[in-house]
Protein backbone atom coordinates (compact mmCIF):
# COMPACT_ATOMS: atom_id res chain seq x y z
CA UNK A 1 0.00 0.00 0.00
CA UNK A 2 1.28 3.48 -0.88
CA UNK A 3 2.08 5.49 2.27
CA UNK A 4 -0.02 8.58 2.92
CA UNK A 5 1.72 11.93 2.86
CA UNK A 6 2.14 13.86 6.09
CA UNK A 7 -0.95 15.94 6.80
CA UNK A 8 -2.97 14.22 4.09
CA UNK A 9 -6.62 13.23 4.41
CA UNK A 10 -8.18 10.15 2.87
CA UNK A 11 -11.39 11.14 1.06
CA UNK A 12 -14.12 9.18 -0.66
CA UNK A 13 -14.95 5.49 -0.87
CA UNK A 14 -13.07 4.00 -3.80
CA UNK A 15 -13.66 0.98 -5.99
CA UNK A 16 -9.90 0.72 -6.50
CA UNK A 17 -7.18 2.71 -4.81
CA UNK A 18 -7.78 5.96 -2.97
CA UNK A 19 -7.78 9.73 -3.24
CA UNK A 20 -5.57 11.71 -0.87
CA UNK A 21 -6.37 15.35 -0.11
CA UNK A 22 -3.40 17.53 0.83
CA UNK A 23 -5.09 20.96 0.73
CA UNK A 24 -8.75 22.07 0.97
CA UNK A 25 -8.59 23.34 -2.63
CA UNK A 26 -8.51 19.73 -3.76
CA UNK A 27 -12.26 19.46 -3.07
CA UNK A 28 -12.92 21.76 -6.02
CA UNK A 29 -11.13 19.30 -8.30
CA UNK A 30 -12.00 15.85 -6.96
CA UNK A 31 -15.55 15.38 -5.60
CA UNK A 32 -15.76 13.81 -2.16
CA UNK A 33 -17.81 10.97 -3.61
CA UNK A 34 -15.38 10.33 -6.49
CA UNK A 35 -14.48 6.69 -7.14
CA UNK A 36 -11.48 5.27 -8.90
CA UNK A 37 -12.78 2.55 -11.21
CA UNK A 38 -10.73 -0.26 -12.69
CA UNK A 39 -11.82 -0.72 -16.30
CA UNK A 40 -9.51 -3.49 -17.53
CA UNK A 41 -6.35 -5.36 -16.58
CA UNK A 42 -3.88 -8.08 -17.42
CA UNK A 43 -1.73 -6.00 -19.80
CA UNK A 44 2.07 -5.79 -19.98
CA UNK A 45 2.78 -2.11 -19.23
CA UNK A 46 0.19 0.48 -20.24
CA UNK A 47 1.02 3.96 -21.47
CA UNK A 48 0.03 6.79 -23.80
CA UNK A 49 -3.78 7.02 -23.41
CA UNK A 50 -5.69 9.23 -25.85
CA UNK A 51 -9.44 9.78 -26.20
CA UNK A 52 -10.64 9.38 -29.78
CA UNK A 53 -13.39 11.41 -31.51
CA UNK A 54 -15.28 8.16 -32.05
CA UNK A 55 -15.87 7.90 -28.30
CA UNK A 56 -13.28 5.32 -27.24
CA UNK A 57 -9.83 5.25 -25.65
CA UNK A 58 -6.59 4.08 -27.23
CA UNK A 59 -3.55 3.19 -25.16
CA UNK A 60 -0.18 1.52 -25.68
CA UNK A 61 0.73 -1.87 -24.22
CA UNK A 62 4.48 -1.47 -24.61
CA UNK A 63 5.89 -4.98 -23.99
CA UNK A 64 3.22 -6.54 -26.23
CA UNK A 65 3.99 -4.04 -29.01
CA UNK A 66 0.32 -3.17 -29.58
CA UNK A 67 -2.09 -0.26 -29.29
CA UNK A 68 -5.28 -1.36 -27.57
CA UNK A 69 -8.77 0.10 -27.80
CA UNK A 70 -11.11 0.35 -24.81
CA UNK A 71 -14.76 1.06 -25.55
CA UNK A 72 -17.42 2.24 -23.09
CA UNK A 73 -19.09 -0.93 -21.94
CA UNK A 74 -15.76 -2.60 -21.28
CA UNK A 75 -14.75 -4.24 -24.56
CA UNK A 76 -10.98 -4.24 -25.17
CA UNK A 77 -9.50 -5.06 -28.58
CA UNK A 78 -6.25 -4.65 -30.49
CA UNK A 79 -6.26 -1.46 -32.55
CA UNK A 80 -2.81 -1.82 -34.07
CA UNK A 81 -0.17 -4.55 -33.94
CA UNK A 82 3.58 -3.92 -34.15
CA UNK A 83 2.80 -0.44 -32.91
CA UNK A 84 6.33 0.53 -31.96
CA UNK A 85 8.64 -1.98 -33.60
CA UNK A 86 8.22 -3.66 -36.95
CA UNK A 87 10.43 -6.62 -36.02
CA UNK A 88 10.48 -9.02 -33.09
CA UNK A 89 12.25 -8.03 -29.88
CA UNK A 90 11.56 -8.42 -26.18
CA UNK A 91 11.51 -5.45 -23.83
CA UNK A 92 10.05 -1.99 -24.19
CA UNK A 93 9.99 -1.83 -27.98
CA UNK A 94 6.30 -1.03 -28.47
CA UNK A 95 4.62 2.31 -28.91
CA UNK A 96 4.48 4.76 -26.02
CA UNK A 97 2.92 8.24 -26.22
CA UNK A 98 -0.09 8.81 -28.46
CA UNK A 99 -1.75 12.06 -29.51
CA UNK A 100 -3.90 13.50 -32.31
CA UNK A 101 -3.17 16.25 -34.80
CA UNK A 102 -5.71 18.87 -35.90
CA UNK A 103 -7.06 16.49 -38.53
CA UNK A 104 -7.69 13.80 -35.94
CA UNK A 105 -4.89 11.57 -37.19
CA UNK A 106 -3.11 9.40 -34.63
CA UNK A 107 0.51 10.35 -33.92
CA UNK A 108 2.61 7.61 -32.33
CA UNK A 109 5.91 7.62 -30.43
CA UNK A 110 7.51 4.36 -31.57
CA UNK A 111 10.14 3.06 -29.13
CA UNK A 112 11.67 0.22 -31.12
CA UNK A 113 11.56 1.98 -34.49
CA UNK A 114 12.99 5.10 -32.83
CA UNK A 115 10.67 7.51 -34.55
CA UNK A 116 7.50 9.58 -34.40
CA UNK A 117 4.93 8.52 -36.97
CA UNK A 118 1.43 9.42 -38.10
CA UNK A 119 -1.28 6.95 -39.00
CA UNK A 120 -3.14 8.20 -42.05
CA UNK A 121 -6.86 7.76 -42.57
CA UNK A 122 -6.21 5.09 -45.23
CA UNK A 123 -3.91 3.11 -42.92
CA UNK A 124 -0.61 4.28 -44.35
CA UNK A 125 2.15 5.32 -41.97
CA UNK A 126 3.98 8.62 -42.41
CA UNK A 127 7.30 9.09 -40.61
CA UNK A 128 7.35 12.55 -39.03
CA UNK A 129 10.77 12.38 -37.35
CA UNK A 130 13.43 9.69 -36.94
CA UNK A 131 16.72 11.57 -37.08
CA UNK A 132 18.29 14.73 -35.75
CA UNK A 133 21.21 16.14 -37.74
CA UNK A 134 21.63 12.76 -39.42
CA UNK A 135 21.70 10.71 -36.22
CA UNK A 136 18.91 8.36 -35.17
CA UNK A 137 16.68 9.43 -32.34
CA UNK A 138 16.87 7.45 -29.09
CA UNK A 139 13.24 6.33 -28.60
CA UNK A 140 10.58 9.07 -28.73
CA UNK A 141 8.47 8.83 -25.60
CA UNK A 142 5.65 11.37 -25.40
CA UNK A 143 4.27 14.10 -27.65
CA UNK A 144 1.93 17.08 -27.58
CA UNK A 145 0.74 19.55 -30.21
CA UNK A 146 0.70 23.31 -29.78
CA UNK A 147 -2.27 25.14 -31.29
CA UNK A 148 -0.08 26.48 -34.12
CA UNK A 149 0.44 22.91 -35.35
CA UNK A 150 3.96 22.42 -34.00
CA UNK A 151 4.65 19.03 -32.43
CA UNK A 152 6.75 18.81 -29.26
CA UNK A 153 8.19 15.49 -28.10
CA UNK A 154 10.72 13.97 -25.70
CA UNK A 155 13.41 11.43 -26.55
CA UNK A 156 14.81 9.38 -23.63
CA UNK A 157 16.54 6.02 -24.28
CA UNK A 158 13.97 3.62 -22.77
CA UNK A 159 13.40 1.79 -26.06
CA UNK A 160 17.07 0.84 -26.30
CA UNK A 161 17.93 -2.42 -24.57
CA UNK A 162 20.87 -0.91 -22.64
CA UNK A 163 19.54 2.66 -22.62
CA UNK A 164 22.45 5.15 -22.42
CA UNK A 165 24.98 2.34 -22.72
CA UNK A 166 23.41 0.78 -25.79
CA UNK A 167 25.84 0.65 -28.73
CA UNK A 168 22.99 1.64 -31.05
CA UNK A 169 22.52 4.99 -29.28
CA UNK A 170 23.75 7.68 -31.66
CA UNK A 171 22.91 10.88 -29.78
CA UNK A 172 24.84 11.78 -26.63
CA UNK A 173 21.85 13.47 -25.00
CA UNK A 174 18.12 12.99 -24.40
CA UNK A 175 16.37 15.89 -26.02
CA UNK A 176 13.15 17.86 -26.08
CA UNK A 177 12.24 18.62 -29.70
CA UNK A 178 9.92 20.79 -31.76
CA UNK A 179 8.77 19.71 -35.21
CA UNK A 180 7.27 22.45 -37.40
CA UNK A 181 7.18 22.88 -41.14
CA UNK A 182 9.11 19.65 -41.59
CA UNK A 183 12.05 21.00 -39.56
CA UNK A 184 13.16 19.24 -36.37
CA UNK A 185 14.56 21.60 -33.77
CA UNK A 186 16.34 20.63 -30.54
CA UNK A 187 14.94 22.79 -27.74
CA UNK A 188 16.64 21.40 -24.62
CA UNK A 189 19.15 18.65 -23.84
CA UNK A 190 19.99 18.95 -20.15
CA UNK A 191 17.45 16.54 -18.64
CA UNK A 192 18.65 12.98 -18.17
CA UNK A 193 15.21 11.38 -18.73
CA UNK A 194 12.73 13.84 -20.32
CA UNK A 195 9.36 12.14 -20.42
CA UNK A 196 5.79 13.45 -20.27
CA UNK A 197 5.00 16.98 -21.42
CA UNK A 198 2.01 19.31 -21.54
CA UNK A 199 1.21 22.95 -22.25
CA UNK A 200 -0.49 25.36 -19.89
CA UNK A 201 -3.96 26.44 -21.16
CA UNK A 202 -2.57 29.73 -22.53
CA UNK A 203 0.48 27.90 -23.98
CA UNK A 204 2.83 30.32 -22.25
CA UNK A 205 4.47 27.40 -20.44
CA UNK A 206 5.55 23.87 -21.28
CA UNK A 207 5.78 21.37 -18.42
CA UNK A 208 8.19 18.42 -18.76
CA UNK A 209 8.67 15.45 -16.43
CA UNK A 210 12.11 14.04 -15.67
CA UNK A 211 11.94 10.30 -14.95
CA UNK A 212 15.25 9.99 -13.15
CA UNK A 213 15.34 8.34 -9.71
CA UNK A 214 18.16 10.69 -8.72
CA UNK A 215 16.23 13.81 -9.77
CA UNK A 216 12.46 13.29 -9.71
CA UNK A 217 11.21 16.64 -10.92
CA UNK A 218 8.76 18.42 -13.16
CA UNK A 219 10.23 21.36 -15.08
CA UNK A 220 8.41 24.41 -16.39
CA UNK A 221 9.68 26.31 -19.42
CA UNK A 222 8.52 29.61 -20.85
CA UNK A 223 7.45 29.28 -24.48
CA UNK A 224 8.74 32.10 -26.66
CA UNK A 225 6.63 33.49 -29.54
CA UNK A 226 8.78 31.50 -32.00
CA UNK A 227 8.00 28.26 -30.14
CA UNK A 228 11.40 27.81 -28.51
CA UNK A 229 11.89 27.40 -24.77
CA UNK A 230 13.40 29.72 -22.19
CA UNK A 231 13.97 30.06 -18.44
CA UNK A 232 13.53 26.41 -17.49
CA UNK A 233 12.88 26.07 -13.76
CA UNK A 234 11.99 23.25 -11.39
CA UNK A 235 8.22 23.36 -11.02
CA UNK A 236 7.90 20.63 -8.40
CA UNK A 237 10.46 18.27 -6.86
CA UNK A 238 9.55 14.84 -5.47
CA UNK A 239 13.05 13.38 -5.26
CA UNK A 240 12.60 12.77 -1.53
CA UNK A 241 9.48 10.63 -2.06
CA UNK A 242 10.01 6.91 -1.44
CA UNK A 243 6.77 5.57 -2.97
CA UNK A 244 7.13 3.58 -6.19
CA UNK A 245 7.05 5.55 -9.41
CA UNK A 246 8.77 8.47 -11.15
CA UNK A 247 7.50 11.63 -12.85
CA UNK A 248 6.13 10.33 -16.13
CA UNK A 249 3.14 11.22 -18.31
CA UNK A 250 1.10 14.32 -17.52
CA UNK A 251 -1.89 16.45 -18.48
CA UNK A 252 -3.14 19.93 -17.55
CA UNK A 253 -6.78 20.85 -16.84
CA UNK A 254 -8.56 23.98 -18.09
CA UNK A 255 -7.75 25.80 -14.86
CA UNK A 256 -4.04 25.19 -15.31
CA UNK A 257 -3.60 22.48 -12.69
CA UNK A 258 -0.98 19.87 -13.59
CA UNK A 259 -1.76 16.14 -13.29
CA UNK A 260 1.60 14.42 -13.21
CA UNK A 261 1.98 10.70 -12.77
CA UNK A 262 4.70 10.16 -10.20
CA UNK A 263 5.58 8.44 -6.92
CA UNK A 264 2.47 6.63 -5.70
CA UNK A 265 -0.08 8.11 -8.07
CA UNK A 266 -1.20 11.15 -10.06
CA UNK A 267 0.06 14.30 -8.35
CA UNK A 268 -2.29 17.26 -8.79
CA UNK A 269 -0.28 20.47 -8.62
CA UNK A 270 -1.57 24.05 -8.87
CA UNK A 271 -0.18 26.47 -11.48
CA UNK A 272 1.84 27.97 -8.61
CA UNK A 273 3.55 24.63 -7.96
CA UNK A 274 1.55 23.70 -4.84
CA UNK A 275 0.74 20.03 -4.30
CA UNK A 276 -3.05 19.84 -3.85
CA UNK A 277 -3.61 16.10 -3.62
CA UNK A 278 -2.91 12.74 -5.18
CA UNK A 279 -5.09 10.26 -7.05
CA UNK A 280 -3.79 6.80 -6.17
CA UNK A 281 -5.00 3.80 -8.16
CA UNK A 282 -3.76 0.48 -6.75
CA UNK A 283 -1.06 0.32 -9.42
CA UNK A 284 1.42 3.14 -10.06
CA UNK A 285 0.19 5.13 -13.08
CA UNK A 286 2.50 5.99 -15.95
CA UNK A 287 0.21 8.34 -17.88
CA UNK A 288 -3.25 9.88 -17.99
CA UNK A 289 -5.66 11.51 -20.44
CA UNK A 290 -8.92 13.44 -20.50
CA UNK A 291 -11.90 11.65 -21.96
CA UNK A 292 -15.67 11.34 -22.36
CA UNK A 293 -17.86 13.93 -24.07
CA UNK A 294 -17.38 16.61 -21.42
CA UNK A 295 -13.66 16.01 -20.80
CA UNK A 296 -14.17 15.57 -17.05
CA UNK A 297 -13.06 11.95 -16.83
CA UNK A 298 -9.39 11.29 -16.16
CA UNK A 299 -8.26 7.95 -17.61
CA UNK A 300 -5.10 6.47 -16.12
CA UNK A 301 -2.79 3.82 -17.54
CA UNK A 302 -1.18 2.07 -14.57
CA UNK A 303 1.21 -0.82 -15.09
CA UNK A 304 -1.09 -3.74 -15.99
CA UNK A 305 -4.42 -1.93 -15.63
CA UNK A 306 -6.62 0.85 -16.96
CA UNK A 307 -8.47 3.12 -14.51
CA UNK A 308 -10.64 6.25 -14.49
CA UNK A 309 -12.10 8.85 -12.15
CA UNK A 310 -14.72 11.58 -12.67
CA UNK A 311 -13.65 15.09 -11.66
CA UNK A 312 -15.19 18.53 -11.17
CA UNK A 313 -12.94 20.07 -13.79
CA UNK A 314 -12.36 19.29 -17.44
CA UNK A 315 -9.23 19.04 -19.49
CA UNK A 316 -8.59 19.53 -23.21
CA UNK A 317 -8.79 16.48 -25.44
CA UNK A 318 -6.40 16.42 -28.43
Amino acid sequence: MVPMLAGAVLVGAQDAGKVVQVTPEFDRIVPRAARIEKLAGGFGFTEGPVWMPGGYLLFSDIPHNVIRRWQPGGAVSVFREKSGFSGERAGLAGSNGLTLDKQGRLVVCEHGNRRVSRLEKDGRVTILADRFEGKRLNSPNDAVYKSDGALYFTDPPYGLAKQDDDPAKELKFCGIYRLAGGKLQLLYQDLTRPNGLAFSPDEKYLYVANSDAARKIWMRFEVRPDGTLANGKVFHDVTSQTADGLPDGMKVDRRGNVYGTGPGGVWVISPEGKHLGTIQPPEVPANCAWGDADGRTLYMTARTGLYRIRLNVAGPKP
